[in-house]
């Protein structure tokens, strides 16, 4: 027979603590108080108090003005593209792609973006990095038009490594229900107009991560002539955020659809808004993709089918507008600084499949 093992008690005064587990409460309080600052600069007018609540505060009588509304939400994260940011140490644009990858997705439904949470994931809570993260993401809510109404820190030792972290966001916007925008809305002879990407934005990171780093050996300080500008750099550009454009748009001119090109490429993203029968065809030859693409396919051997279903190849967004709009958008995008062209058009299938195709090849 084996005799149990005594356990140990620990002395007076030695017992186990938060602090002595990894969890700091003192920086995380610090962290808050540093973000205020940011939080304040995306309030609107229908936010009820501030930080520091258990939920935020929404004052939805600020929805009376709409006959039928219907609530639209999103959530997203960045993926491991903030391991280039901290590799970098660079935390005040990853918020961007954050606020990007979530409120975009709400304004292609047509829907205005009225406000957003956040949740940030630490392996070790350093109050300015957690700071200058929400900055960005504040930053980015002003550039959405919505609000950041709370969010969460949370610090788990043993899990993640002190300079290890996530972020991930949920967000809420609103939609007249006559205003509904999506498939019931496209019809043949429909243009597909193209809004370019300011890069990768955030998806198909893990590809370019094994490409350029296990595979080509650069590194994030490298300067890369055909970028003009170090790796990092370009890899770290964030998403551009088209919220307000869309929205401007489909005030301005009839609109029937939006599609946030993210995870999956253009084609596959663009075929979710395209109705049984009909068929988007987007020519290759209306526009060169930027510079990284060719180096992540050079460098890989990347297949550019395999570039095309993984990487936006410089389209972030796609509206569909009846032909005689067209013209109209591209002027309003040109005139709020957004780099737009026609892409191609909706046509008919012979049965009732449907789908998007990539037809043609990108100019040189």
């Amino acid at each position: 027979m084996s005799a149990e093992s005594p356990v140990s008690t620990p002395g007076p005064g030695s017992g186990a603590s938060y602090a002595s587990a990894g969890v700091d409460i003192e920086a995380g309080d610090r962290a808050v108080e540093l973000m205020k600052e940011w939080v304040r600069k995306t309030r609107r007018p229908e936010v009820v108090g501030g930080l520091g609540g258990f939920a935020g505060l929404f004052d939805a009588s600020a929805l009376k003005r709409y006959e039928r509304p219907l609530l639209a939400s999103a959530t997203d994260g960045v993926g491991t593209k903030v391991d280039i940011a901290r590799r970098l140490g660079v935390y005040d644009t990853i918020g961007h792609d954050l606020v990007a990858m979530v409120m975009d997705d709400i304004a292609v439904c047509g829907a205005e973006p009225l406000f957003m949470t956040d949740y940030i994931c630490v392996g070790k809570v350093h109050p300015e990095r957690v700071a200058a993260i929400v900055k960005g993401i504040a930053e980015g809510c002003v550039l959405a038009g919505c609000a950041l109404v709370g969010g969460e820190t949370a610090e788990h030792p043993g899990l993640l490594g002190p300079d290890d972290f996530d972020v991930a966001g949920a967000g809420t916007g609103v939609v007249e229900a006559d205003r509904l925008l999506g498939p019931d809305r496209i019809r043949t002879g429909d243009a597909v107009i193209a809004m370019a990407s300011s890069g990768l934005h955030s998806n198909g990171y893990s590809l370019v991560r094994h490409v350029l780093f296990d595979q080509g050996g650069l590194s994030l300080d490298q300067r890369v002539d055909e970028l003009g500008r170090t790796l990092g750099e370009e890899l770290l550009e964030p998403t551009r955020i088209y919220s307000l454009d869309c929205l401007a748009l489909a005030r301005t001119a009839e609109v029937h659809a939006f599609s946030h090109i993210t995870g999956g490429g253009l084609a596959a993203n663009l075929a979710r808004v395209v109705p049984d029968g009909l068929h988007a065809v987007v020519d290759r030859s209306t526009w060169a993709p930027g510079a990284i693409f060719d180096l992540v396919g050079k460098v890989g051997r990347v297949e550019r089918l395999e570039l095309e279903k993984t990487l936006n190849m410089g389209v972030g967004m796609m509206a569909v507008v009846p032909a005689e709009s067209a013209e109209v958008a591209l002027t309003l995008f040109a005139d709020r600084g957004v780099d737009a062209w026609i892409a191609g058009e909706i046509t008919e299938r012979g049965d009732h499949s449907t789908g998007a195709a990539l037809i043609g090849d990108h100019p040189k």
